[in-house]
């Protein structure tokens, strides 16, 4: 079933600092250069991660602003209700919120056609600013890693998938989810 045209569902996963550096042991997405020379950008849905590189994430934590971030069951209840704050101001629908030690996923409807990376920097910046104001700014400047993943949800079975993958987020400090006999995307 294909979804309503006047809404985007999109799967967002952020990282916290620190905790995924490029060159990582269980591989990565992001920049790269390759062979000739040429900076690329490897992060499109569905592309295969690239090989560990020690080089690489010797050189990533050599430029690190401080240590990594972990988050705890406080920042996690702080950012719940952050996103639900964020989501009613925005007008958008939360449909599942997990939040790890050391990423959050986030479901969520929007009505139109906004850019993911604009949703998923209002669900960041606006989240860091809780959490500045409740546990004060990180030394490193940054509570979360640049970017982060922004995927489509094209279709119900798609944000059914999405919904039932954050809810059973094993180890989370916090998750919530719609039930899902009640999700309505039409």
């Amino acid at each position: 079933m294909t979804i309503n045209d006047s809404r985007r569902h999109w799967f967002l996963t952020w990282r916290t600092y620190g905790t995924w550096l490029p060159g990582d042991e269980r591989g990565f997405v992001g920049a790269v250069v390759e062979a000739n020379g040429d900076r690329v950008i490897r992060n499109a849905s569905g592309t295969p991660q690239e090989a560990p590189s020690s080089g690489l994430r010797d050189h990533a934590q050599s430029v690190m602003r401080g240590t990594p971030i972990l988050l705890e069951s406080g920042h996690a209840a702080e950012l719940f209700a952050q996103f639900r704050e964020t989501a009613t101001v925005r007008g958008w629908t939360l449909l599942a919120l997990a939040v790890l030690t050391n990423h959050i996923h986030v479901v969520v409807r929007v009505e139109g056609d906004p850019e993911g990376a604009d949703v998923l920097r209002d669900f960041k910046s606006y989240a860091s600013r809780r959490l500045n104001e409740v546990y004060c700014k990180p030394g490193n400047g940054s509570w979360w890693s640049e970017s982060g993943s922004r995927r489509v949800l094209r279709d119900e079975s798609n944000v059914v998938a999405a919904v039932r993958y954050v809810r059973e987020q094993d180890g989370a400090l916090l998750v919530w989810a719609v039930a899902l006999p009640e999700l309505d995307v039409g």
